[in-house]
């Protein structure tokens, strides 16, 4: 293992700690967010986040930054009630990872296109970056890929690949990763969310019966 991977390595291991064991993981997240360490790539790449801008109606948070952070607590809350809670939080800290690349500014309007498909990719870049577990880096990369399909399939949007998510994720995990990211906004109405949460998953239930469920 050469130097740069075995730095990666182990600041990988204490983020793992930090976001499997902490209730409020985006206080050691923003701690961490200025040293050396996470400056250097593959960590480089959530720096980004602070610089990426998000549209004020859906995202009154602010910056990427924020909105990872909200989320990341709103995960370690219902990280037990997953089924591999390293990789779901993993998943929740890279979620939106693609959105340095895919945003778009156009007046008052901000938008980040495909940012689930290219952030996918990216997160499987970054953990390949940090560690060798194949099967991990694979759980993490699906969550990143299917995070959006909580509003495609609710809104019924042309986005979704529904045999794809169904035969790839565990229905549990998609559906708690799409309620954190909507959680993880300010000013949001939670008993709404959690009323799509649970159409959301009753809906990946019905699917699962129909396209044969992963879990």
């Amino acid at each position: 293992m050469d130097i740069i991977m075995e730095i990666g390595s182990e600041l990988f291991n204490t983020i793992t700690e930090y976001l499997t064991f902490n209730e409020k993981p985006s206080d050691d997240l923003n701690q961490l967010f200025d040293s050396e360490a996470f400056k250097q790539w593959p960590f480089s790449m959530l720096r980004r986040l602070k610089e990426t801008k998000q549209s004020k109606i859906h995202h009154p948070e602010g910056d990427v930054w924020n909105h990872t952070m909200l989320v990341l607590d709103e995960a370690a809350a219902v990280r037990k009630d997953s089924s591999d809670p390293r990789a779901f939080m993993w998943a929740a800290l890279l979620h939106d990872i693609g959105k340095p690349d895919t945003t778009r500014i156009k007046g008052e309007k901000i938008t980040a296109y495909n940012h689930d498909n290219v952030g996918a990719d990216l997160s499987k870049e970054f953990l390949e970056a940090v560690t060798s577990e194949q099967d991990f880096i694979e759980r993490v990369y699906l969550l990143v890929k299917y995070h959006m399909h909580m509003l495609y399939i609710l809104k019924n949007l042309p986005f979704s690949d529904k045999k794809g998510l169904i035969s790839s994720v565990d229905i549990k995990d998609i559906a708690l990763l799409g309620l954190c990211d909507r959680l993880g906004r300010k000013a949001v109405n939670r008993d709404e969310v959690t009323e799509e949460y649970r159409r959301f998953y009753s809906l990946l239930e019905t699917m699962g019966k129909k396209y044969g469920n992963k879990v």
